[in-house]
């Protein structure tokens, strides 16, 4: 990187951000990845140190792997942290003192995973899989649809757990509402085939995601940011639609954004990516742009590969971010949120500040198998 580009990058990316009570001190997030290092869903004290090294390293926002609420549905993992119960929420408590120690801020990723749970798996054997219609994501049976008492119980979990994080320290939420699973699927047409109030057209099919942000809401003080992980890709379908136009967009993030949305999460495989058709914003482009909310773009920064070619065993080398400092320039979003490459280089943030690009670690699919 050269003088110019690096004093880019820092003018670009150091400036702090506020929302609520908030404040990240530059703008960089550490994305959501699942990485089963917790026993039995308790995060133990390597997970609090394996964040930590990353707000040591420069990272402005951490945002913890997808933890689940307290549904006896909502996991498919006994190695994934949970969200309640008193042994987990202390180990929580550990990784927020941890990352606050060395001057990030921290906010958990809520999470249920819906019909995508494996019948029989951890944390609750027996626990049937629930989604809008007992349909998979491409419309095959599976599981149950759930019920009125089903939807209310997990909108409260999704409380309950918000309200816990506000207690234990955190600095907001982050409710996943992306890549197929629960609140995703009564986003999607392919999943939802409800004829009530939670199903039918795209508002419709907003009302179970807006219950759980409006009663999020609720659960905590007006000082505490609520962000919305959302994406139009699912785990079985790359080139998913929930929205195929900037109109249906409006349709869906407008009952959020009313709900009590503070910043929009977008993710994308390839953050370059244009989203629709004579316009070359990305997805979180798009949706600053629609809803006025503050957002945060994530795909593939930093590195020549996609991450599910990580899944497949294949490295990714480091790549520049001159076209991301383009768009956070243009205040096309907010945040940047860094995945693999912060697995490989804890200290990715700081040397992409200071213009120390030549020494970052580049990132190799055998990371994936410790925490470090």
């Amino acid at each position: 990187m050269t003088d110019e580009n690096a004093g880019r990058a820092a003018d670009a990316l150091s400036r702090p951000f506020a929302v609520r009570g908030l404040t990240s001190r530059n703008r960089i997030a550490m994305a959501p990845m699942t990485r089963e290092f917790s026993p039995n869903g308790v995060p133990g004290q390597d997970v609090a140190d394996y964040y930590a090294r990353r707000a040591a390293g420069g990272v402005g926002l951490i945002i913890t792997e997808g933890t689940y609420v307290d549904h006896a549905s909502a996991g498919t993992s006994g190695r994934v942290p949970r969200f309640h119960g008193e042994d987990a929420l202390a180990g929580w408590a550990g990784v927020v003192d941890a990352v606050h120690r060395e001057g990030g801020a921290v906010i958990p990723q809520l999470w249920h995973v819906g019909v995508t749970r494996a019948e029989g798996a951890p944390p609750v054997a027996e626990a049937e899989p629930v989604g809008p219609s007992g349909l998979s994501l491409s419309g095959e049976p599976k599981g149950r649809a759930m019920t009125q008492k089903d939807l209310d119980d997990v909108i409260a979990a999704f409380a309950d757990a918000a309200a816990a994080a506000e207690r234990l320290g955190f600095d907001g939420v982050e409710l996943h509402g992306a890549h197929g699973y629960l609140i995703d699927q009564f986003l999607w047409e392919g999943s939802n085939r409800r004829t009530d109030a939670y199903g039918g057209g795209i508002l419709a099919r907003t009302r179970f995601a807006a219950e759980i942000v409006a009663a999020c809401r609720a659960a905590v003080s007006d000082a505490f940011p609520l962000f919305f992980r959302m994406s139009q890709w699912k785990m079985d379908s790359y080139e998913a639609k929930l929205a195929r136009t900037p109109e249906e967009l409006d349709t869906i993030l407008t009952p959020l954004a009313e709900a009590g949305v503070d910043v929009f999460h977008a993710s994308t495989r390839r953050y370059w990516l244009p989203e629709f058709d004579d316009s070359d914003l990305n997805l979180a482009g798009w949706v600053k742009k629609i809803s006025g909310r503050p957002t945060v773009t994530v795909g593939s920064v930093g590195l020549d590969g996609d991450f599910f070619s990580a899944f497949q065993g294949n490295s990714s080398s480091v790549t520049g971010i001159d076209q991301l400092l383009e768009r956070i320039e243009r205040d096309e979003f907010d945040m940047v949120a860094v995945g693999r490459a912060l697995i490989a280089d804890p200290e990715w943030a700081a040397k992409t500040l200071r213009g120390r690009t030549e020494d970052i670690t580049p990132f190799g699919a055998e990371m994936l198998k410790s925490l470090r």
